[in-house]
């Protein structure tokens, strides 16, 4: 028996039959933390188990599994900052701006994301700042209550977020 056709989806760059705006391109990033990081972390297990070895086998391994899954617990919560462009607002980490409050953003490759977080930088800036992480994107607010200048986002995508921003910034109904 013949299965019915499904219509393919439409593709992100097509317009839609009724002439409506596209969907905004979506933006999901986890900035895990690198994998010496993680070796890091079992290398304190196995510290925390010598230093209890003297004390006997089975203080030896509670503290290689104690102080092993604390260190994995402080580098997984360091390395689950999500950035993510969803419902018209940029969400980093824990800030969820509104793409309407947002300027101009521009991709910074290596070197000017290095520049942008240490002698650049102001104070007043909202950053996502993942000194592992070499580039980044720099978002002006504009804001006219907002004291922040601008937002710095450390991301491995640095074009792929500047445009879901401004895809996410031509859906946004005009206020």
């Amino acid at each position: 028996m013949e299965q019915p056709s499904t219509p393919a989806p439409s593709s992100p760059s097509a317009p839609s039959p009724q002439g409506a705006a596209r969907p905004a391109r979506p933006f999901d990033e986890r900035l895990t933390a690198p994998r010496s990081w993680w070796l890091i972390a079992v290398l304190a297990g196995l510290s925390g188990g010598l230093i209890l070895l003297p004390v006997g086998a089975v203080a030896m391994l509670v503290g290689l599994v104690v102080t092993g899954a604390a260190a994995a617990v402080g580098v997984s919560a360091y390395g689950s900052a999500r950035v993510r462009v969803v419902a018209g607002s940029l969400v980093a980490g824990d800030a969820r701006i509104p793409v309407a409050a947002l300027g101009e953003a521009r991709a910074l490759d290596a070197d000017e994301a290095q520049a942008w977080r240490t002698y650049k930088a102001d104070p007043r800036a909202h950053m996502l700042l993942r000194g592992y992480v070499r580039t980044a994107v720099r978002v002006e607010v504009t804001d006219p209550e907002d004291p922040t200048p601008y937002v710095y986002v450390s991301t491995r995508r640095p074009e792929a977020l500047v445009a879901a921003l401004e895809a996410a910034g031509e859906a946004a109904p005009e206020g």
